[in-house]
């Protein structure tokens, strides 16, 4: 009767873990949008409010680290027990940096407050839109432990590079037009950025799913970006419209 006790109780332990985690997702998820509600309503109180729920992440990701050590310490566990809180501590760390970037974008906002509205800033609300759901599609990945959503999540993020590259080469085309443009673009450029790297963390969790599934690491290699790339690339076709 006590070996079942203890079975429950470690049950019950892992299950808040897993708890925390998708609730700090869920948080993730929505100041990411809000952040960008934010933006498209130039509302600077929501923007603030943001900001401050920042801190609520923060907190439950350095709950998730205390929880996972004293599991490590007193119950000493093994294989999938183990994998689990190595796979918890992972996450918990990169859905903090996804909440982290949503309250960068929301401090954009509120620099941009002076600044006249851009018309290419529709394009960081399209890259959100394809980000969203893959914040929420992981999670349920690793609630369920569906390497294949995961890996089919992983495989989205290819296309939010894309986007990335083609509101990239619109603010650097719009910044050559008018130099005006040049202050609030540049914030626009950092939103955009902010966004592609919160898709980099949500492959970054959809490979620690398969790792915790499988027991082993994704031997596929995920493409990289270069602004730099991008830029020449403009400049290039600029010139030979000039031509």
């Amino acid at each position: 009767m006590t070996s079942e006790h203890i079975v429950k109780s470690y049950d019950d332990e892992l299950n808040r873990l897993n708890r925390t985690i998708v609730e700090m997702g869920g948080m993730a998820e929505s100041q990411l949008r809000a952040a960008i509600l934010a933006l498209t309503k130039r509302d600077n109180e929501l923007a603030a409010e943001i900001i401050e729920e920042d801190d609520k992440v923060d907190e439950l990701n350095f709950q998730v680290d205390q929880f996972a050590v004293e599991l490590l310490a007193l119950r000493q566990p093994m294989a999938e027990d183990l994998r689990s809180i190595v796979a918890a501590l992972k996450i918990s760390s990169d859905l903090e940096r996804i909440a982290d970037y949503a309250a960068n974008v929301a401090k954009r906002v509120i620099a941009m407050d002076e600044h006249r509205t851009v018309k290419p800033a529709s394009g960081i609300p399209r890259m959100a839109s394809l980000v969203q759901p893959m914040i929420k599609d992981v999670l349920d990945a690793y609630v369920a432990r569906d390497s294949e959503q995961a890996i089919r999540v992983w495989n989205l993020d290819i296309e939010v590079d894309d986007m990335y590259l083609s509101v990239f080469r619109e603010f650097l085309t719009y910044m050559m037009e008018d130099p005006r443009n040049i202050t609030p673009c540049t914030h626009l450029l950092f939103m955009a950025k902010n966004i592609e790297r919160i898709g980099d963390h949500v492959t970054n969790i959809a490979e620690t799913v398969y790792f915790l599934v499988h027991g082993k690491r994704m031997r596929e290699n995920r493409p990289t970006i270069e602004e730099g790339d991008s830029v020449v690339t403009t400049l290039a076709s600029r010139s030979k419209l000039d031509r």
